[in-house]
């Protein structure tokens, strides 16, 4: 059984989506929303494996409410509008339905959810990434599942390759972003490149230890972060 919810601004909408899950038992719709802040709201409370996603609502878009959801569903968008479709491919949803379609097209749509979510997740994360201001969560590999974490609650970054870890608290979560993306996306006020393989979070630092001629960075979950030399005048900086 996969949980399904329904994010569609048009009753009419709703309701031709209603009429041909009926085919499918194995779909049990949960909820349904007419505009994006709810599709957030709703989506976050019952994390649905399913959600058709209109893509101009009220609120927030189709594209808009990704960002912010803590578990990412697959997606079908669902519009009447075909000039997103090129965007909705970029993202690798599961598929595009252009309004109107018929229930042979519905089917064909379902019959693809066995499909790799991560592609949407790449995409879901570059749409965090790419706010105006730091983005106040990130996307993250969660055992089978992707989920969002708050930013404020990273102790600190570990260079992990191509990628990165995330140690929030006791747990440890991979970015698809490299150190060096996430120095530049995380607000500098708060985050502070220690070493080439290390940023900390200033407001997670419990004390700071002389190490040689550098320093040793205890984080609030204990574990130590080593200073490079070559940081270290930025981290005198922040030192009174």
């Amino acid at each position: 059984m996969k949980k399904v919810l329904i994010a569609d601004d048009e009753k009419a909408g709703r309701t031709l989506i209603k009429e041909y899950l009926e085919d499918f038992p194995d779909l049990v719709l949960i909820a349904e929303v007419n505009n994006g802040v709810d599709a957030i709201t709703e989506i976050n409370r019952f994390k649905p494996d399913l959600v058709f996603l209109d893509i101009q609502m009220p609120g927030k878009t189709g594209f808009e409410v990704l960002p912010y959801l803590e578990e990412l569903p697959a997606v079908i968008f669902s519009t009447a509008y075909d000039e997103y479709a090129l965007k909705a491919f970029e993202v690798h949803a599961v598929d595009y339905l252009l309004k109107p379609y018929t229930k042979a097209r519905f089917k064909q749509a379902v019959e693809r959810l066995n499909g790799d979510n991560q592609k949407l997740g790449n995409l879901t994360e570059s749409l965090l990434m790419e706010k105006t201001d730091y983005p106040s969560r990130v996307l993250v590999q969660h055992q089978k599942k992707l989920i969002t974490i708050a930013v404020d609650n990273i102790q600190w970054v570990e260079a992990y390759g191509d990628y990165s870890k995330l140690h929030v608290d006791n747990q440890v979560f991979l970015s698809n972003f490299g150190i060096t993306d996430l120095e530049q996306k995380l607000d500098p006020q708060k985050f502070l490149r220690v070493h080439r393989s290390s940023i900390i979070n200033l407001d997670k630092v419990k004390e700071l230890n002389k190490y040689g001629k550098s320093y040793d960075v205890t984080m609030l979950n204990s574990e130590v972060v080593r200073v490079s030399r070559g940081y270290m005048d930025a981290l005198k900086k922040i030192m009174l």
